[in-house]
């Protein structure tokens, strides 16, 4: 059967075995951890190029099935393809149109999906971004709360204080806020799920003097400085590049004068924010997040510094969310037979592939993620921020 297959798999040296739609089996390397099982013979011809996204899509749409960790088979499969292909393989940055009904449809899409599925495998406070691990070895429930702390820590946070919470998700660091710092806090998303639920705990908590949360689109923000300070977590992802500029005017625009703004999200590995990964980007952007667009750092710290707000700290929390998703990923395949019950079976293969996938690209330094801090001075460029980050670690 080696003879069968074409003479770029012949002499790969990995622990994968092809087993055929006949039975056959061909190990391409010594003791196989992974088994691919084909059941389109034509994608045998394909494998020679061996795009991350022609795999992935392949495995949601039944034509291969997957036997072996996980972890393994991203592993696995992600050495295949260096094999064959190389970094010229990635995909040029294509530019996305983000009008409000798009950007609704794309959250729904990726948010609506089922909050029961995301309980299986999000901590109680159903915090979807990074976690924060402040000795390596926190629980997720752990980290999840030293990254609302931290969060508020560097927002200097102060009871009575008026907070903007920009895309806040179920509503875990709006509550956070309330509860533990005595802020009042206004969140918005485009998600109804999220919002619902987030309303209900919001009022289980007895928090609803202090929190108030809306389905609101950034772009309606109040621009009349009401606000104290503004976190936005795991959101400008979905803003655009094109619309960069008025996502930071918008929040420059709701703060008061002295205020801060943090902005915690994902950043992209090149300059020019296109997708790494032979195909793992356009795998993402098919089937996870529908005109989803990464800026590079430079590019989202430029906007926020043209919008006239001055970047004060910038700290890169990569490996934070390496270890995140690796959570993510275990609580789910531990709880694979409850998660079918939630959502169809091709949506499961989705997110078994994008939460392991992704965690082994935080790892590998293909992806990152960023806090960027930033004030917006006074008139005559003052501001009140400490000397010093030490009340943000003694406080």
């Amino acid at each position: 059967m080696l003879a069968q297959l074409p003479p770029a798999l012949q002499n790969l040296q990995l622990p994968l075995r092809l087993r055929l739609w006949d039975g056959h089996e061909i190990n391409l390397g010594p003791a196989p951890s992974v088994t691919i099982v084909v059941k389109d013979p034509q994608l045998v011809a394909q494998f020679t190029h061996p795009n991350l996204n022609l795999l992935g899509a392949a495995f949601v749409e039944g034509k291969l099935e997957l036997e072996g960790s996980i972890n393994e088979v991203i592993r696995v499969c992600d050495e295949w393809s260096q094999a064959l292909l190389d970094e010229s393989d990635d995909n040029q940055p294509v530019r996305v149109e983000h009008d409000k009904d798009t950007d609704a449809a794309a959250i729904s899409y990726h948010y609506d999906l089922s909050n029961a599925f995301y309980q299986l495998w999000l901590d109680s406070d159903m915090a979807y971004s990074c976690a924060y691990f402040e000795t390596g070895s926190e629980s997720l429930e752990q980290a999840q709360q030293a990254k609302f702390r931290h969060l508020c820590r560097k927002l200097r946070l102060q009871p009575g204080e008026y907070l903007l919470d920009v895309g806040c998700g179920w509503g875990g660091l709006a509550r956070y806020a309330a509860r533990e710092f005595g802020a009042r806090v206004f969140g918005i998303t485009l998600s109804k799920a999220q919002l619902a639920l987030a309303r209900e705990r919001v009022a289980a908590e007895g928090l609803e003097d202090l929190v108030e949360l809306q389905l609101l689109d950034y772009r309606d923000l109040p621009q009349d400085g009401r606000f104290d300070k503004v976190v936005s977590v795991g959101m400008f992802e979905h803003v655009g590049h094109a619309n960069l500029a008025q996502y930071c005017k918008t929040l420059y625009g709701a703060v008061r004068e002295g205020g801060l703004v943090m902005n915690h999200g994902i950043t992209a590995k090149h300059i020019d924010g296109r997708p790494v990964g032979r195909g793992a980007g356009e795998f993402i952007e098919r089937y996870v997040f529908p005109n989803g667009e990464l800026p590079h750092l430079s590019m989202i710290s430029a906007e926020i510094s043209e919008a006239g707000l001055e970047i004060v700290d910038v700290e890169s929390l990569r490996l934070h969310y390496a270890r995140t998703l690796d959570h993510w990923s275990e609580r789910l395949e531990d709880n694979l037979e409850a998660a079918s019950k939630q959502v169809p079976e091709q949506v499961l293969r989705i997110w078994r592939l994008y939460l392991a996938g992704c965690a082994y690209a935080f790892a590998k330094g293909r992806i990152n993620l960023h806090q960027i801090l930033a004030v917006k001075t006074h008139a005559d460029g003052s501001h009140e921020l400490p000397w010093t980050r030490d009340d943000i670690y003694n406080p």
